[in-house]
């Protein structure tokens, strides 16, 4: 009973799934509870799981069952039908929302489950712009093949860059674009222009001028630290999204500073 946005990644585009890591997801949540619970302390208790919680993931979950930190942005109450509660939440990738509602079950007293859980945003995509079934892909790439249409297939397929949307940028040179191609670090002479919200240690997309995606990187500089700095290295590549030898190879004085 598990519906909603599931990004899917095609050929290059599966290096730059782990972006997902640092986009936030959104549900909302069918929780059936075990016993008849007043509707103020169900909205109280929910609001109680805002911020950072501690989770340990369900026995069915495919990683170690290891405590860990998660943090709910947003917790809404929708609607109570009886032992029925429908509720909202935006939280931090790698919550499991089958736990969470246990969690809340325990802290009322009388225990809850997940009875249906639809997933209504994932990183930048949500139900209502980037949702396709499998027979809309489907009859998409049968007016692609027999129609020549590519309107409805370049609608669902969308380009890669689309994926770093909420994830700050760095804008290089073109002749430090092989350099990172190949695991180099990007060097501050290398930079163009930064977005803001660029934190030490943080995530950065590096970007071509053209708007083309080069590399998820960890900054070592923050936004105002690069546009002050003059030299030192800016950020080290985490995963190299474009293939080396897209942009001219650049040997020398050039290759040397980047």
């Amino acid at each position: 009973m598990v519906t909603g946005v599931l990004p899917v990644a095609l050929e290059d585009a599966t290096k730059a799934v782990q972006v997902f890591l640092y986009s936030g997801k959104e549900y909302v949540c069918l929780m059936q509870l075990h016993g008849d619970v007043d509707d103020l302390d169900v909205k109280s208790i929910l609001e109680e799981f805002t911020g950072e919680i501690l989770q340990r993931p369900p026995l069915r979950a495919s990683v170690r069952r290891d405590l860990r930190k998660r943090t709910i942005y947003r917790i809404s109450l929708l609607e109570k039908d009886g032992r029925r509660v429908l509720f909202r939440v935006a939280c931090q990738a790698g919550t499991y929302i089958r736990k969470l509602c246990s969690d809340v079950g325990e802290a009322l007293g009388c225990g809850a489950h997940m009875r249906e859980l639809r997933r209504t945003r994932a990183g930048p995509f949500t139900e209502d712009e980037h949702i396709f079934t499998l027979q809309q892909l489907q009859e998409a790439r049968r007016l692609h093949v027999e129609e020549g249409c590519e309107g409805p297939l370049r609608e669902a397929v969308r380009p890669v860059e689309e994926i770093f949307k909420h994830i700050p940028k760095i804008y290089i040179r073109d002749s430090a674009v092989d350099a990172v191609c190949h695991g180099a670090r990007l060097a501050v002479p290398g930079v163009v222009k930064v977005e803001t919200g660029i934190s030490r240690l943080g995530p950065a997309a590096i970007f071509t001028l053209k708007g083309e995606v080069v590399a998820l990187a960890r900054s070592e500089l923050s936004t105002q630290e690069i546009m002050e700095a003059e030299k030192g290295i800016a950020a080290r590549p985490v995963r190299v999204i474009m293939r080396p030898g897209t942009y001219p190879r650049r040997w020398g004085g050039v290759q040397e500073q980047i």
